[in-house]
């Protein structure tokens, strides 16, 4: 006879607590004007946990889902938080008013909600 494993609920939350993570929060983001091109700084939440586990960069979106620009995050913030980072260089098509920025953490990818950036005059 094989035996079957079936989990409580309590032993996937308290096994896989990863899983259940809260999904990294952009909590402000600027956009600022310089030429041609424009510097995008963003300001994240996230209860970073070390290597393991941290946001590990954001992303800039045109109103088509067009990529214009991904800031990666090469370290864990666990004790800065919220932190700030910037990305320069970003070309936003002509006539556009608003971005759509996006975060990601290295263990749950790609936070479902986005942030609306309203671009100044």
């Amino acid at each position: 006879m094989i035996a079957v494993f079936k989990p409580s609920l309590a032993c996937l939350i308290l096994c896989a607590p990863a899983a259940f993570a809260d999904p990294p929060e952009i909590v402000e983001a600027t956009a600022k004007h310089s030429g041609d091109s424009w510097t995008i700084s963003v300001t994240l939440a996230h209860p970073d946990t070390g290597w393991d586990h941290y946001a590990d960069g954001w992303e800039v979106l045109a109103s088509d889902g067009t990529s214009l620009g991904v800031r990666v995050l090469v370290h864990p913030h666990v004790n800065e938080q919220p932190f700030t980072r910037s990305l320069g260089g970003i070309r936003v098509p002509e006539g556009a008013t608003t971005l759509q920025i996006r975060a990601r953490c290295l263990v749950d990818g790609w936070n479902g909600e986005t942030h609306t950036l309203t671009l100044p005059n």
